[in-house]
């Protein structure tokens, strides 16, 4: 988030003395890093919780036609800084890896079934292939089907033009792309306090983690993208915007292998239905990662607590961030999400071969020792105090703001990476309402569809994804 407003910002105003202070030694150790997320361009090409089914058995599209618009943003994006030279050949964080669902039961074969009507005909979805065929699945994924029951209802769909990202990669070459031309990066700097001054700028106190030398800037704008730990920086801002907001902790593990066997058998990113009570980042998916030019298979994520708010963070993080304006909104978010909670303690139960059964779901024929463990990245999902209902658990994200939009925070997860580009094309509208005018020609080049979407009509998706498409050296 922090790259991609970055190099928004330079691009837009390129004599800005911008700065980025990374509190570990390089940038895209946390969140970003690909081992510590899917890698999915979330699309919603084969997520099913943004598809939830209406209690009159019609399927509710609208999540994942916004999920798609938003990804859609990214790539325009992506497609113009390589157009521009700022990002190199897009092979260096982006792969073409088909995106399927994929479920079983008589229920959920129906339910996939409907999604697949409900989506077939959007210009955003056209080219979805749907199959009840075993050995059409099996062409599509071949490790799906051998060691299942022949007598199981199965079904799929199918999209090629998915996409694995590493956005490790990506970070990395955006900030690079940020100091080549004339910005600042200072790692290993932790930020220890934000103050308003009278003239309407920032204070910030920061602590050089080499030596532990204190110091401080200036700046007249503050983006907080830092994760899971925005929300203690927020709340150190004492802005009131971030008041009743909390976060709740999830962490999560994978299951690797590296078995070029296979992973030669496997090239897909295949999501299922998630469990009762699972958050959206909990459902599960057998996934093809490509990190470095390497290829291997992860499958998960499991779900687990710990009160940290980044892997590198401190066991006291959750409690350190409780406040008397958010301590009721997060007490009645744990009375309204028993099922949750029944999910995370069962997740935390878990023995390694209850993991592996689930694996087994997926890949019948999974052996435990082609398989290991890895810890997945630490998320923050926000709660915030609705007027009208209290306490709520979200699972999306949430742009924090002042109100004279000096400065902003990013809170939650999930899609995440995927809508950088959108999310902070909106913080740039609420942060500096009074550039929009002057900027928008720019922005319009970084982003051709920029005020309306890709999908207003087939015409317009059909180019725009071509364009997007071939500048990226992906499926259409």
């Amino acid at each position: 988030m922090s790259a991609t407003l970055a190099t928004m910002l330079q691009q837009l105003e390129p004599e800005w003395d911008i700065r980025i202070y990374e509190r570990l030694s390089d940038v895209a150790l946390e969140s970003s890093n690909p081992w510590n997320n899917a890698g999915t361009g979330h699309a919603a090409l084969c997520e099913l919780n943004y598809t939830p089914e209406r209690a009159d058995g019609t399927i509710d599209i609208t999540n994942a036609v916004k999920v798609n618009e938003q990804f859609q943003v990214s790539r325009q994006f992506w497609a113009y800084l390589v157009n521009e030279g700022t990002l190199p050949e897009p092979t260096a964080f982006l792969n073409s890896t088909p995106h399927m669902s994929f479920v079983w039961g008589e229920a959920n074969v129906a339910y996939l079934r409907k999604r697949y009507d409900a989506l077939k005909d959007h210009p955003l979805f056209a080219g979805m292939e749907y199959s009840e065929d075993a050995a059409q699945i099996r062409r599509w994924a071949p490790l799906l089907l051998p060691g299942r029951a022949k007598s199981q209802p199965i079904a799929a769909t199918y999209m090629a033009s998915g996409t694995d990202v590493d956005f490790g990669a990506l970070t990395r070459l955006l900030v690079d792309g940020f100091i080549d031309n004339g910005g600042r990066l200072e790692v290993e700097h932790t930020v220890r306090g934000l103050k308003k001054l009278k003239d309407g700028a920032w204070r910030i106190k920061l602590r050089h983690e080499i030596g532990e030398t204190p110091l401080q800037v200036e700046a007249r704008f503050v983006f907080v993208g830092a994760g899971g730990h925005a929300l203690p920086l927020l709340q150190k801002s004492r802005i009131p915007e971030i008041r009743g907001f909390g976060g709740f902790p999830i962490s999560g593990e994978w299951l690797r292998s590296d078995d070029p066997e296979i992973v030669a058998k496997h090239l897909a990113k295949v999501y299922g239905k998630a469990s009762v009570g699972a958050p959206p980042m909990s459902v599960p998916h057998l996934d093809t990662r490509v990190v470095d030019g390497q290829a291997s298979l992860l499958f998960g994520p499991y779900a687990g607590f710990s009160p940290k708010f980044l892997k590198t963070g401190s066991w006291f993080d959750l409690f350190g961030s409780i406040r008397l304006h958010n301590i009721v909104p997060m007490l009645q978010v744990g009375l309204r999400n028993f099922d949750l909670v029944k999910y995370l303690v069962g997740e935390l139960l878990a023995s390694r071969e209850d993991r592996l059964d689930a694996l087994r779901e997926f890949y019948p024929n999974a052996k435990g020792d082609d398989w290991y463990k890895m810890v997945a990245g630490q998320r923050v999902q926000v709660i915030k105090n609705d007027p009208e209902k209290g306490g709520v658990l979200q699972f999306g994200t949430e742009v924090v703001a002042a109100a004279d939009g000096s400065i902003a925070g990013l809170l939650g997860a999930s899609p995440g990476a995927s809508t950088a580009a959108p999310i902070m094309l909106e913080l740039l509208q609420r942060c500096f309402p009074d550039r929009m005018a002057a900027w928008t020609p720019r922005i319009t080049r970084m982003v051709p569809t920029y005020g309306g979407t890709v999908s207003e009509s087939p015409e317009t998706a059909d180019r725009v994804l071509g364009e997007t498409a071939a500048v990226l050296a992906i499926a259409r």
